[in-house]
């Protein structure tokens, strides 16, 4: 019975099918991959990090805490991720405690999103913005030239309203000011005298009109403000409580110093002894001390 119960077991499994792969199928490298969504290795891809976009030239300003390596800092981490960097500048701001530093970088717009995510990771950095393209920019270039004719350097500098700096038989150092285009064009025509030496800043640049330049310099300005107003106020105060002039019984205003004076003597007559030794009386004492209140 036994042998004819495992027959029947064996007899009702499934059979097992082996297939194999119809020659007529593709490869499955062959097969349609959906464009711009896996690399080549199959990693999957994001498509906006995938497009290419066109390098553009744009400001970021960013106000950090005044404190020693901020800039080397910045400048560090810029250089690691070997963005391209065209000028950088630094300087103090209306708050003692911060500054603000410039940077003119020109990347595709990854690249840009990029810096500032970045730049507002770092610890001294309070708030990081992108100026917009209305932005007020000024640079400043310091320029040594020959001095054979003095009169042609003159009349240059003076179109680009410039100003001479120093003046001397050999060389003349003037300074010019203004945009990046009319800086390129005060270099060239300054060319013809032949530059011995030049020294060119980078931009800083400020948001135009009411638009604040970073996102939270507006709230730092007014918390600033508000601190500057507190002792003001004070002063006032202590100001005008010292010019009300203590008044007599009688009616006499006399001078500040005067009644200080007399009070201070009155002062030292109620608590000196009394010379026959019994310490005066109270009463006396009272009385001249009410007269200058």
């Amino acid at each position: 019975m036994s042998g004819q119960s495992e027959q029947s077991e064996h007899s009702e499994a499934p059979e097992r099918r082996t297939t194999t792969p119809s020659s007529t199928g593709q490869h499955p490298e062959a097969r349609d991959r959906p464009n711009g969504r896996r690399s080549s290795q199959g990693i999957r891809v994001d498509p906006h990090a995938e497009a290419t976009h066109e390098p553009r030239r744009t400001t970021i300003s960013a106000l950090v805490r005044h404190e020693p390596g901020v800039l080397a800092e910045v400048s560090g981490l810029v250089s690691r991720r070997q963005f391209n960097i065209e000028s950088l500048t630094v300087g103090s701001t209306t708050n003692p405690e911060t500054a603000r530093i410039t940077l003119v970088i020109e990347e595709p717009e990854p690249g840009v999103r990029q810096v500032e995510r970045q730049l507002a990771k770092l610890r001294p950095v309070i708030s990081v913005g992108e100026l917009d393209g209305d932005a007020v920019r000024r640079e400043l270039v310091v320029l040594k030239v020959h001095g054979d004719r003095p009169g042609d350097v003159q009349a240059v500098t003076e179109m680009y309203d410039g100003t001479t700096l120093d003046a001397g038989p050999r060389t003349i150092t003037v300074e010019i000011t203004g945009d990046e285009q009319t800086i390129d064009d005060a270099i060239d025509a300054f060319r013809q005298f032949g530059i011995r030496e030049l020294a060119r800043t980078g931009h800083t640049a400020l948001a135009r009109g009411e638009t604040w330049t970073t996102p939270d310099e507006q709230e730092r300005y007014e918390e600033l403000r508000g601190s500057e107003r507190a002792p003001a106020s004070e002063n006032r105060a202590n100001a005008n409580g010292e010019r009300k002039r203590p008044v007599s019984e009688d009616g006499d205003t006399g001078s500040k110093e005067r009644l200080a004076t007399d009070g201070g003597e009155n002062d030292a007559l109620a608590t000196r002894p009394d010379e026959s030794g019994d310490g005066g009386e109270d009463a006396d004492t009272t009385t001249d001390h009410r007269r200058y209140l």
